[in-house]
């Protein structure tokens, strides 16, 4: 796996950060292992402090933990780990997509349809780099057409638990998405919040059971707990 390119990057610490949580979902880091500071530095060619800052910030997550003169080390992803972000995911999301239902205006509808074909495209053409961007473009079009800011940011917050990058990889989720983006983008061209609500919820709690087995088939999951999603 080949390192991204982090030199020109303003916010290096967030860059670090999400490529840390990648390894982890990606069960490159497995839990128990240490993440070396000094050698991740030398790895992505930057100095310490901004892989220290991701660390301290994935440590708030829960993710990893600091252990005294040994340094950061990864700990275990249990399948309620994965239940309880879905479960917050699908009532933040539900509400926005609520709100966007009555607040879209025709040309942010147009910019959903737009992102839609090219998401699909992309899901036709394997090409999970793109897909991950242009799904994340999808739901932030909504969070935007919804005009609630701070619980925009909120969503944001919590999709940073979210291994967005696994999705493609998932036996069956490609599908499975584009049928639930579809409904949801029916729901907010007919300006129906309750079908919205609805379509946006179940569409991001569905993704824990399936995420919860491609997980542990890879190890990163440690257990078989898997409360069912509501």
């Amino acid at each position: 796996m080949t390192a991204p390119d982090f030199a020109a990057r303003p916010q290096l610490s967030d860059d670090v950060a999400r490529l840390i949580r990648q390894r982890i979902f990606n069960g490159r880091y497995v839990a128990g292992s240490y993440i070396r500071l000094d050698q991740l530095a030398a790895e992505l060619g930057i100095s310490v402090t901004p892989v220290r800052e991701a660390l301290f910030a994935l440590r708030a997550e829960g993710l990893i933990s600091q252990q005294p003169r040994r340094g950061f080390v990864v700990l275990p992803v249990t399948g309620r780990d994965v239940t309880d972000v879905a479960n917050v995911q699908a009532h933040v999301g539900g509400e926005l997509a609520a709100r966007a239902a009555v607040n879209i205006t025709d040309e942010q509808l147009r910019e959903l349809k737009q992102i839609q074909a090219e998401l699909e495209d992309a899901y036709a053409g394997d090409d999970n780099e793109r897909t991950v961007l242009l799904n994340h473009q999808f739901h932030r079009a909504i969070n935007v057409a919804a005009d609630s800011p701070k619980l925009a940011q909120l969503m944001l917050q919590i999709t940073r638990y979210a291994p967005e990058s696994v999705f493609p990889a998932i036996e069956g989720w490609p599908e499975q998405s584009i049928r639930d983006h579809r409904r949801i983008l029916s729901a907010l061209k007919r300006h129906d919040d309750g079908l919205a609500r609805a379509a946006m919820s179940q569409h991001l709690a569905a993704g824990a059971v399936p995420l919860i087995d491609h997980l542990t088939a890879r190890g990163v999951v440690v257990d078989a707990d898997r409360p069912e999603p509501r």
